[in-house]
């Protein structure tokens, strides 16, 4: 099967997930291990029987296609092991669209759901997860998530920076907003890429795209005052913010100038979220993102499996050897945020 963009894979399997494996020996070679106990947030999974319902559905092939979609357990809880990482919050970022018709939104949301719920039942000190929601149909969404944390014990729900061209500061998400904000739940946004939006020729959409759509939803929440309406809510934003803590400047200089709905002083609003480090952090990142948000606000993730096994590997070997952490602050990254944000998978592994 040929090889297709990012893009496409996602419009036309809303699986954004790999299994590629490097040698045990090489990847460990690759990381210093300053912290043995990491949580990585940003943790896809297909387990089997997603899978079967995808191949079901026409969305995955019964037999070959990408290899990206290809997760397994075994490699999962090596990669795991190899890079230090005590427990993954797996999610499943299927794009909304996939779910438009209401009877797939349904049966699909709860097949995504009850697969990541028996991956962590069955490995409770390895294993979260984020639950799907049918964002399209905001009222079944409520009901799903209800369902997802009362009886599947979700560590929170997976919301798509946008659905459909909607952005999740627009008024079509307020009774989920509110569900949310009533159970002080935790939000992991995932980016897709920006509804009629022309890829950039040479340039995947997961390399800009991806980031833009993270930083529209997240300057959205704040000129629509969602996130001051449901206080509740901790919002996490994936790839470190995409381009939020660098053009935070450039915001201010809107409110200054245009009048807009955006504050004149932006660091309050970027402290409202939680960002993971699976832009990957880098020497060009971390400076602005820890200078924007602080330390305490930033959450270890690696983009497993999307990210192989030998990127995973360099990645967090490079976050091990950031001079713009110390060990107080490489220790809430690995770990101690994520404990703090997330008390159910904390009540399993402390």
């Amino acid at each position: 099967m040929p090889e297709t963009t990012r893009r496409r894979a996602l419009q036309v399997t809303g699986l954004a997930m790999a299994a590629a494996a490097v040698p045990a020996g090489e990847a460990a070679a690759a990381t210093p291990g300053r912290s043995r106990g990491r949580i990585d947030t940003h943790h896809h999974a297909v387990p089997p029987r997603m899978r079967r319902w995808a191949v079901e559905q026409g969305l995955l092939p019964p037999t070959g296609g990408p290899s990206w979609a290809r997760w397994t357990l075994p490699d999962t809880l090596r990669t795991m092991d190899t890079n230090g990482i005590a427990a993954g919050v797996a999610s499943a970022p299927v794009p909304a669209e996939v779910f438009l018709d209401r009877k797939v939104a349904a049966s699909g949301v709860q097949v995504c759901n009850e697969s990541l719920a028996e991956l962590a039942r069955e490995h409770p000190t390895r294993f979260g997860f984020f639950a799907n929601v049918a964002m399209l149909h905001p009222d079944l969404a409520v009901r799903q998530l209800a369902h997802a944390l009362d009886d599947l014990g979700a560590d929170g729900v997976l919301l798509n920076t946008s659905a459909g061209g909607h952005y999740l500061g627009e008024p079509m998400f307020d009774p989920l907003w509110a569900e949310l904000d009533r159970r002080r739940a935790v939000v992991f946004t995932h980016p897709v890429a920006p509804k009629g939006l022309a890829e950039a020729p040479g340039v995947g959409d997961w390399l800009a795209d991806y980031l833009l759509d993270t930083t529209r939803t997240a300057l959205n929440l704040i000129a629509a005052g969602t996130l001051d309406r449901y206080p509740g809510v901790s919002v996490i934003l994936s790839h470190g913010g995409g381009f939020l803590p660098y053009m935070a400047g450039r915001a201010e200089r809107s409110a200054r100038e245009d009048g807009g709905p955006l504050p004149a002083r932006m660091r309050p609003a970027l402290r409202r979220f939680h960002y993971d480090t699976a832009l990957p952090a880098s020497p060009y990142a971390t400076p602005s993102l820890i200078a924007a948000a602080g330390a305490d606000r930033v959450l270890f993730g690696t983009d497993w499996p999307a990210n192989s096994a030998r990127e995973v590997a360099l990645n967090t070997r490079d976050l091990d050897r950031d001079p713009v952490l110390d060990d107080r602050a490489h220790h809430a990254v690995d770990r101690a945020n994520a404990l703090r944000l997330l008390p159910r998978l904390a009540e399993r592994l402390t």
